[in-house]
């Protein structure tokens, strides 16, 4: 251990060999230490606001789990907007995000040690006595072992460490003797054979009942398992074998930390998203600190706290010093390749990130974590909430939210390391935007598209482990918590282990002398966890002047994040050409392209093809330069179609008793009012008959001045608007035909024209999949008056408004690694064609197929108006920002694409025709639901 790692505490004050236990717990929460310092940049909140403030997230989460209880318990999760429980194989497979649900009661075992974080102590004993009596561990379902083990296994570690501090006070649980252990235990042994590989990575699924091998366990031939899945095991394992004195969780768990430690790409000290678990091979090689990787640092680091284990410390020391040469680029944080890391990887970063300025701050390096989520509170403050991914310009990439917490997270963290009052405006902030934007009657659901403000009939068991609890120890002085908050560390569910664990039960080497540490300079070390007069030199300002120079950085209309190529430049180095930089006019892009293998074909029908041989690159260095291009093209031209097309529009209910609060996602039409530049149409709505709305309508007088509802089939989309229209009707909104289906597991489409002139369809029409119709036509039923609001974007809800009798009115699977040489082709069409009748607009594509991805990727324009698209945007070594809003196609006048789009340079000439219409990496996206959903 090297002299400088392990043995600062704050100030330096604690002794280099001291008990574990208190190294540990100093390392921990060092950081409340500067909660007495605040920065005068924002005036002080009082007492009384921020009481008032904990007694509404108080509300909040009895809102949530009272619902929960009351109309969902004992499933796993409930569904807000249908008030029913989600039950495994009852409702549509969401694919990998089911993963989660074991029928086993998630949401209340994940939420026991938050009720009594909220002082709710009463509600506690009665959840653990329902968890004893209903729970079955013993179900024959396949589950992900890496979300069972920090949501159902650290909820029941957490319920156990906070039940036997709650009977040593004397008041509650007198009756418990360990009956939570004991279920986290068994849990904990019905894991175990996941760890069954010759490299100790355990496999990503489980069957609870027959284990992996078996033939009845319908698992145990994938081959693949996330770097966060691996390495996400430490804290709760070794919790539960210190807690039973089982050594064997805490074995397990470690081999396959060191397993990875061992596989990180030496130069780098980088590790992938996606291992094999039995050969220990990248399968992709792109790194940063969002989905698939985020909780491995946190757990190194944490683990360290925990175990006082010093090897964990250097561990994290090694990959921060990486993170912190490749992956930070301040204020943002964006993937790279592992084994060239000066080269980003994508273009976007994801929600998941949102956690690291938390981490930051727990090992000491504040500045850094002020600025990114200086960066994510500008993101949010656009959105209203963070989209699932975002561009480097801030423009949405993913638009879902499933209400993380990760923000909040951070939020808490830094506002205990600087006593900063603007962070609990930030969290007041995420308190109104939660209650404005994603309450519904049924508790709180997750928004499909931050856009236009739909929701997803979904609310995670996280939603109440984590966003409360955060929330609520953000406005609550010490007084107001029953025990001692800082005796404990947060897992990544944010579960409480006590610290006590690390002199417990020692009976594993605390060093790995297996594994070979780079040779890393002091200054590696001297961050972690510093003395707060280090952090804030005799400066009340320090918090405020880190953030002042990022406050518009969202808005502005060029962002300087993305600075490798002129740091590359000016270094000496030739810097590599980029698809947003390639213009098929220039000779020397021409010539880059043929060094890396590249051809520019112009094919006698007007498309321009674009081929690539690996074979016939310069160099292996070219030909791995030429994959990033075509993959570069590939993500561009998706981005820029996606831009081109109708985004989703909103269906609000705002009779009562939603209050505008539910907002069902629909797809637009190709013909009728274009709601994104009129005025929304507001209305009661009002079945036609016939109901398919194929003929005229034989009752005209109920749809006269109303919404018509009218089902899907027998007749073309255009032809139900006129008929609708003939009788009287101001709106009207198709309902899907095919029973259960969902916006949630199918894409949505526009609705096409039947080929003739459309211009006499006046009256808005949309689209909406059989589940979201069915909660209108339910409300219809048990209400009968319902009034929607058609619109591009959901309205702003006020609570207050519930008081008035109306109110007013929401994997990179095809990127073949670069590492991967070969010599097969890639190629990429350049091609207009005629938009389908029914055009996606989903923003999760079906990933391409194998077949395509091992021999050619082929990828056509498509664009509605037959127009060809310009590429505007490019990089330039002056850092002249240019305003080209003046030069792009006319959009559909969205927030996303209402501000300019911009270049870092000067003006680029336009390809013949631009490549688009790409199934885009879909199995990154599933990566990242996996990922603490």
């Amino acid at each position: 251990m090297s002299e400088a790692g392990g043995g600062r505490g704050c100030g330096s004050s604690v002794p280099q060999r001291a008990p574990w236990s208190l190294v540990a717990a100093t390392a921990a929460f060092c950081l409340v230490s500067a909660t007495s310092v605040w920065t005068a940049g924002a005036a002080p909140m009082s007492r009384e606001e921020r009481q008032k403030l904990g007694n509404q997230v108080l509300e909040m989460f009895d809102h949530a789990y009272g619902n929960y209880m009351e109309h969902a318990y004992p499933a796993d999760e409930l569904m807000p907007l249908t008030c029913r429980g989600r039950v495994r194989g009852q409702e549509p497979s969401r694919g990998d995000v089911d993963d989660a649900l074991g029928k086993f009661s998630l949401t209340l075992i994940d939420s026991l040690d938050t009720l009594v974080v909220l002082n709710k102590t009463k509600e506690f004993e009665d959840a653990v006595r329902k968890v004893l009596r209903d729970v079955n561990l013993d179900n024959d379902v396949v589950v992900s072992v890496f979300e069972t083990n920090i949501r159902v296994l650290g909820g029941l570690l957490g319920g156990h460490s906070l039940a036997i501090m709650l009977k040593e006070k004397g008041e509650y649980m007198q009756w418990y003797n360990d009956e939570l252990l004991q279920m986290a235990k068994q849990l904990g042994y019905k894991l175990l054979p996941a760890f069954n590989t010759t490299s100790g990575l355990p496999y990503p699924r489980i069957n609870l009942k027959f284990g992996v091998r078996k033939p009845e366990a319908r698992t145990g031939t994938e081959t693949d398992t996330c770097t966060a899945c691996a390495g996400t095991l430490i804290l709760e394992f070794a919790a539960l074998s210190r807690f039973t004195g089982a050594t064997v969780f805490e074995e397990y768990a470690r081999k396959a930390l060191d397993f990875l430690w061992e596989k990180r790409q030496r130069s780098s000290n980088l590790v992938g998203v996606t291992i094999n678990i039995h050969t220990g091979d990248w399968v992709r090689k792109d790194s940063g600190v969002g989905a698939g990787i985020d909780s491995y640092y946190e757990y190194l680091l944490k683990a360290y706290v925990l175990l006082g284990d010093d090897s964990f410390l250097e561990r994290f020391n090694t990959h921060y010093d990486a993170i912190m040469r490749y992956i930070s680029q301040p204020p943002l944080l964006l993937d790279v390749h592992i084994h060239k890391p000066m080269l980003n990887a994508r273009t976007w970063m994801d929600a998941l990130l949102a956690f690291f300025p938390g981490l930051q701050v727990l090992k000491g390096d504040i500045r850094p974590a002020i600025e990114t989520h200086e960066m994510l509170y500008q993101v949010i403050k656009k959105h209203n909430f963070l989209p699932e991914a975002f561009t480097t310009d801030f423009r949405v990439h993913w638009a879902q939210h499933p209400l993380r917490p990760e923000f909040a997270e951070s939020t808490y963290f830094l506002y205990k390391a600087t006593g900063d009052p603007y962070y609990l405006e930030v969290g007041k902030t995420l308190i109104e935007n939660l209650n404005k934007y994603a309450r519904v009657p049924c508790g709180f659901a997750a928004m499909k598209d931050v856009r236009t403000g739909s929701h997803e009939d979904r609310m995670d068991s996280f939603f109440l482990a984590e966003m409360f609890k955060y929330l609520y120890l953000l406005f609550a002085d010490k007084e107001d918590i029953i025990f001692d908050i800082e005796d404990y560390i947060f897992t990544t569910e944010a579960h409480l282990l006590p610290l006590w664990l690390s002199t417990t039960n020692q009976s594993i080497s605390k060093k790995n002398t297996t594994s070979e540490y780079t040779e890393l300079d002091d200054s590696n070390f001297d961050w972690t966890c510093p003395n707060t007069q280090i952090l804030f030199p005799n400066d009340p300002l320090y918090a405020q002047s880190i953030r002042e120079p990022l406050k518009n950085v969202v808005d502005k209309s060029c962002p300087r994040g993305i600075i490798r190529v002129e740091e590359s430049f000016r270094s000496g180095a030739k810097p590599p050409l980029r698809a947003r930089d390639f213009m098929a006019t220039n000779p020397e892009h021409l010539e880059i392209l043929k060094k890396m293998g590249v051809s520019l074909i112009h094919l006698k029908d007007g498309r321009v093809q674009l081929v690539q041989h690996a074979i016939q690159a310069a160099s292996s260095i070219d030909a791995e330069d030429g994959l990033r291009f075509m993959q570069e093209m590939i993500e561009l031209s998706s981005q820029q179609q996606k831009e081109q097309q109708l985004p989703p529009r909103a269906v609000q209910i705002v009779s009562h008793p939603f209050f505008g609060r539910v907002v069902l996602t629909a797809g637009p039409a190709q013909f009728g009012l274009d709601l994104s530049k009129h005025k929304e149409t507001r209305g009661f709505v009002a079945s036609s008959k016939p109901y398919n709305g194929c003929s005229e309508l034989t009752n005209p007088e109920a749809v006269m001045g109303k919404i018509a509802l009218i089902q899907r089939g027998q007749c073309m989309f255009a032809e139900k608007a006129r008929n609708v229209q003939n009788a009287g009707a101001i709106g009207g909104i198709v309902i899907d035909d095919n029973e259960g289906s969902s916006s949630d597991t199918a894409p949505l489409f526009q609705m096409a024209g039947d080929g003739k002139d459309t211009d006499d369809i006046k009256i808005p029409m949309l689209f909406l999949f059989s589940k979201e119709g069915s909660i209108i036509l339910d409300a219809i039923r048990e209400y009968e008056e319902v009034e929607v609001l058609l619109s591009d974007k959901a309205k702003d809800r006020d609570p207050e408004m519930e008081n008035e009798e109306q109110p007013s009115s929401e994997n990179d699977s095809q990127n073949q690694s670069a590492e991967q040489i070969t010599s097969s082709s890639q190629e990429v069409d350049l091609v207009d064609q005629e938009s389908p009748e029914e055009s996606s607009l989903n923003s999760q594509p079906e990933s391409p197929s194998s077949a395509d991805m091992d021999n050619a990727a082929s990828v056509s324009a498509s664009e509605q108006n037959s127009n060809p698209m310009e590429i505007h945007e490019t990089t330039s070594l002056d850092g002249e920002c240019t305003d080209l809003d003046n030069q792009l196609q006319e959009q559909s006048e969205t927030e996303e694409d209402s501000n300019p789009n911009v270049s870092w340079g000067k003006k680029v000439q336009p390809i013949d025709s631009i490549l688009a219409d790409w199934n885009e990496d879909i199995e990154a996206f599933e990566m990242m639901e996996k990922d603490e959903l």
